[in-house]
């Protein structure tokens, strides 16, 4: 960070620190060198905000308030902004090392390498390595869709989105409006559990299948976002983990891996088949298709209906 805006981004946040009540953008304008030398109003609003954005990733509490004169003023209270002192035991400190490791070749990493920095000014040791005694353990969460990265931010930041989604049965992509909630990984995939507004009813939606550009839409939310262990309910019942029921199906012989350790019983029949027995619950009919002709869906009736229409889609493609 070059040494100006580190500076200007101190005076602001000890601006905000400092104030009893909300500062408006003219008063900070005033009282910070930096934004006084900017050579225009537009100038100035585009630095300010960059700064307010770069001190709340900061991890910086900043509140807006507006008076009763519809000014808008920012403050941050010491109140928001004081933490506890932070003690760690080895094995904490560890767990904490291979959760930031996780996301090295992820969208995260920079935020990542700066809570572990944060946690050494805490008083983790300097040179304690908690993922050195950890050496044989590679975790990662690979990001490869174009999607994660806006998807990330709007879920943070609860603004709307539009994006083209191409569902799995159909043979295009259609326009889709949505208050992301939550994003989940789910058996390699990356999910995103929202409120589809032109549906008028939660939805998941795999980011893979997401074509183009992500595009932010102001507005609030119009749907109450549910707490975090319902998101993941949700995801889970759409990506198909949650089953009320068993499926009979076969499987060619040294193929589908992820089905047979999910499934309940394998049986030969020879001929290169075998017969299992897997959970059946909602989204096995979209997985089923990905195996193509090394599956064969016995019963029930309905889950091979639904499997024969996603193959028909797909081959009208």
């Amino acid at each position: 960070m070059a040494i100006a805006k580190a500076e200007r981004l101190m005076n602001l946040a000890l601006c905000l620190l400092g104030t009893r009540r909300p500062l408006s953008k003219r008063e900070l304008r005033e009282s910070i060198e930096a934004y006084l030398e900017a050579s225009s109003d537009d100038s100035f609003n585009r630095m300010f905000e960059r700064d307010k954005d770069d001190l709340r990733e900061l991890g910086l509490v900043i509140e807006t308030v507006e008076n009763l004169d519809g000014e808008v003023g920012y403050l941050a209270r010491r109140d928001s902004n004081r933490l506890p002192p932070i003690t760690l035991d080895a094995e904490e400190a560890a767990a904490l090392g291979l959760a930031a490791k996780v996301w090295q070749q992820a969208r995260l990493a920079g935020a990542a390498s700066g809570a572990l920095q944060k946690l050494r000014a805490a008083g983790l040791p300097e040179d304690f390595d908690p993922y050195e005694a950890h050496g044989a353990l590679e975790p990662r969460i690979p990001v490869h869709e174009a999607a994660f990265e806006p998807l990330m931010l709007a879920c943070r930041d609860r603004r709307p989105v539009a994006f083209d989604y191409r569902k799995a049965t159909a043979a295009r992509p259609e326009p889709r409006l949505v208050e992301p909630w939550a994003l989940e990984c789910w058996r390699g995939h990356w999910y995103l559990a929202g409120w589809d507004r032109d549906r008028g009813a939660e939805r998941v939606f795999r980011l893979s299948r997401i074509t183009g550009k992500v595009r932010t839409r102001g507005g609030k939310y119009t749907a109450q976002v549910p707490d975090v262990v319902t998101v993941r309910e949700t995801v889970a019942s759409w990506a198909g983990d949650i089953a009320d029921r068993s499926a009979l199906i076969r499987l060619r012989s040294g193929s589908g891996y992820p089905l047979r350790a999910k499934a309940a019983s394998v049986r030969e029949l020879g001929d290169g088949w075998d017969e299992l027995e897997v959970p059946y619950g909602h989204g096995l009919d979209a997985w089923l298709v990905e195996f193509g002709p090394d599956v064969v869906v016995l019963e029930p009736a309905e889950l091979r209906a639904d499997v024969v229409d996603r193959l028909r889609a797909v081959a009208k493609g």
